[in-house]
């Protein structure tokens, strides 16, 4: 009887260790098969708001070629397209998006030099170099002398220009790259986005953030055009580093523009303030009053999913609108 009894005990522990056991097993599977739905939930769900954020860079083309279907030679802040940030509830999310003129702003790339101008080795800066110097010394920006602004103009125009020589005494190619502890080579191209700045020599991150509301970045062109009907009123230093002028002269310039800007540049250039100065016809020859570059920042949302686009457009003819880049996830 005891070892009866012996037995049926093993064997009441090995029926209970196999249900342990498969207790575990469907523990585990019905988890992973849980955690695949979430992940295939996941997946459709970011699919969604990514269609939601295409969906806004349609909506916003159709509103550029409305905006400029009656003003086909005049680009400003009256239009419809410079609304501000707007949002629009869909099924289950949210799209939110805003148009900026990238036109109201100093190109980096303009700073890449002419293939002409490299070979004749001609020490004149060009107006956008003299702008982006201008501008860092009317931000006042902490340990940024005019000595510190040519050298991150003098390294800017090495890292955007095509070949290997150094531009001036601040500037830095191949070797000044390849000698860090991390190695890497000069682009020798244009900018495809702010963020290349911190690999720059000069640059720092402080001084990135102060001047990353001035400036921006148009994809493979060196195109050096300010619109002035959108040029942000708040933007002081940049109209002082364009025309070099005082700041209350500046200050000025901007109060006086109207919502509707102007009609022309000599409309512009005819204002009081500015009859006064001493302003080159190259000078004014920077200015714009329309605009084919812009940019679409979107953020669309679906359940629990988040999708972030920036998108650049550029306007042809005020018909057709073609998108030349796009970047996913925030600035």
């Amino acid at each position: 009887m005891k070892q009866l009894s012996t037995v049926r005990g093993v064997a009441l522990i090995s029926v209970m260790l196999i249900v342990a056991l498969s207790s575990i097993l469907a523990t585990q599977m019905t988890a992973r098969l849980l955690l695949q739905m979430q992940r295939a939930d996941n997946i459709s769900s970011n699919q969604q708001a990514y269609w939601y954020a295409m969906s806004a860079e349609a909506f916003a083309k159709r509103v550029l070629i409305t905006s400029f279907e009656k003003e086909s030679k005049v680009t400003n802040l009256e239009q419809v397209w410079a609304q501000g940030e707007s949002s629009y509830p869909v099924d289950f999310g949210e799209i939110t998006g805003e148009i900026t003129d990238l036109q109201a702003c100093l190109n980096l790339n303009a700073l890449r030099l002419e293939e002409k101008t490299q070979e004749q080795g001609t020490s004149k800066k060009s107006l956008a170099r003299t702008a982006f110097e201008e501008l860092l010394m009317a931000l006042n920006l902490e340990d940024v002398s005019q000595f510190e602004a040519e050298y991150m103009a003098d390294a800017l125009t090495d890292w955007l220009d095509e070949n290997s020589a150094i531009v001036s005494a601040g500037g830095a190619e191949d070797n000044d790259y390849a000698a860090k502890q991390f190695a890497y080579l000069p682009a020798n191209h244009y900018l495809a986005s702010l963020k290349e700045l911190r690999i720059i020599e000069h640059f720092s991150i402080k001084t990135i953030n102060a001047i990353k509301g001035y400036v921006c970045i148009l994809p493979n062109t060196n195109l050096h055009q300010i619109n002035i009907n959108t040029l942000n009123i708040e933007h002081v230093e940049l109209l002082m580093a364009l025309l070099t002028i005082p700041r209350d002269v500046a200050e000025q310039v901007l109060s006086a523009r109207k919502s509707e800007g102007f009609s022309s540049r000599d409309d512009f250039f005819k204002l009081p303030e500015l009859s006064k100065q001493k302003i080159t016809d190259q000078q004014k020859e920077q200015f714009v009053v329309d605009s084919e570059y812009f940019k679409l920042k979107t953020t669309a949302s679906f359940n629990n999913s988040y999708f972030s686009l920036n998108s650049i457009l550029k306007v042809t003819g005020n018909k057709k609108i073609n998108v030349i880049s796009r970047t996913i996830g925030r600035d």
